[in-house]
């Protein structure tokens, strides 16, 4: 998984920022050691020779340049605003994120049924194609941010915006909501999975698929247990009986990468601390902890979960 910045883009969008960056960068410093290096010289300077009339400092100085910098900056850059909205260029993937206190919702269009596949906290997109994300918030504002991808972008509620990303390479990168938007507002991360598009296909595939029937007695102790303590009542297992819609959606959830968008990596004993123990592990997440279950009864729910592919 890759935890690098703006600076090390791997897609279309985030290269064009990363380029202007550069030019800031670069331009502000050069700026910053002509102003010192001019400095340097008034100190140094003949005090018998005639001084600058003050009125060329502040027209040629404090005005024209400004001016004239600003003014290049603006024509440069004009070409690396972003040429797509409001519609998504052809062929584009087009994804819906939902965020919501403390975690996000995803949304893609079956393409054999039309019908939404549903999951959370991890996009998984197709290399070399752009995907075209529609963003909006459940509760209060948050902000998308995967750097490597593409730059910020609000989320508001009642109100879609919009943001392309693309990837030339496969590979995982560490998002993160970039708004502060309430007590674990730290843990809200999300990832971006990157597969070649045949991997992608098979993929979004499996994930319109309902979830697979326990396969031995200790998954189905499992189900069991996971309706019996009315985990339906805020998820949704497809094919299992559980149609909440209150929390994240958990038909696949045995097939990502972490849980409580990006608090822990999704394995057996993490799931178990997770079930727990939440309200230590993420204070404040709309979930109560189940310490109150004994060790078989949590092992059997974590071990359905996980297989939950």
């Amino acid at each position: 998984m890759s935890m690098g910045g703006v600076l090390q883009a791997v897609g279309d969008p985030a290269s064009a920022i990363s380029t202007v960056t550069w030019v800031l960068l670069v331009g502000g410093f050069l700026i910053f050691a002509a102003v010192m290096g001019l400095l340097g010289w008034t100190l140094r300077r003949d005090a018998s020779r005639r001084d600058v009339h003050g009125a060329v400092w502040i027209w040629g100085a404090g005005v024209a340049f400004p001016a004239v910098v600003l003014a290049t900056l603006f024509v440069w850059s004009m070409p690396f605003t972003p040429p797509w909205k409001p519609r998504p260029p052809a062929g584009a993937l087009i994804v819906s994120v939902k965020a919501h206190m403390w975690w996000w919702e995803v949304r893609y269009r079956d393409p054999v049924t039309g019908a939404d596949i549903t999951t959370a906290n991890e996009i998984r997109i197709p290399v070399g194609r752009p995907v075209y994300l529609a963003l909006t918030s459940a509760d209060v504002i948050h902000n998308f941010w995967v750097p490597q991808l593409a730059g910020k972008m609000d989320m508001l509620p009642g109100r879609m915006q919009h943001l392309l990303v693309h990837t030339r390479e496969p590979g995982v990168w560490r998002g993160q909501c970039a708004e502060f938007c309430g007590e674990q507002h730290a843990q809200m991360a999300l990832h971006v999975v990157g597969l070649e598009a045949r991997a992608f296909d098979a993929w979004l595939a499996a994930q319109a698929q309902p979830a697979a029937p326990a396969a031995s007695a200790v998954l189905a102790q499992g189900r069991a247990a996971f309706l019996a303590q009315r985990c339906d009542a805020c998820h949704t297992v497809r094919g299992a009986g559980a149609a909440g819609i209150l929390g994240p959606d958990l038909t696949h959830v045995g097939s990502r990468l972490h849980l409580g968008a990006g608090t822990l990596n999704n394995t057996q004993q993490a799931r178990e601390r997770w079930l727990a123990h939440i309200q230590q592990v993420k204070p404040g997440a709309r979930m109560p902890s189940y310490d109150r279950l004994d060790t078989p009864t949590l092992e059997a729910i974590a071990a359905w979960l996980g297989s939950l592919q």
